[in-house]
């Protein structure tokens, strides 16, 4: 990871349990060469950590915001910090 590199922190909203949402996401995530972890909360939200670079980021916060992303999303809570570098690849947990 370089100094470019973010750690978005985010929590989503919405139809987004029981649609697929989370394989999509951790597919989507691995495309944008991301690393970090994905998960279901037990009030129906997901919440997800992603690192990698700023354009990757980007783009997975933009589709996060699609109508591409699975399910429906309706508010996407997020934050962007340093990156940790603590994951090795993307993960569905929990």
């Amino acid at each position: 990871m370089t100094d470019e590199t973010l750690r978005l922190t985010a929590r989503i909203t919405g139809v987004v349990q029981g649609v697929g949402f989370r394989y999509w996401t951790a597919r989507k995530a691995d495309e944008l060469g991301l690393k970090g972890t994905v998960r279901n909360s037990t009030d129906g939200s997901v919440e997800l950590v992603a690192e990698g670079e700023i354009e990757g980021i980007s783009r997975f916060t933009d589709w996060l915001h699609s109508s591409r992303a699975p399910g429906r999303v309706e508010n996407v809570d997020f934050q962007t910090s340093q990156a940790t570098e603590e994951f090795d690849d993307f993960r569905i947990i929990g």
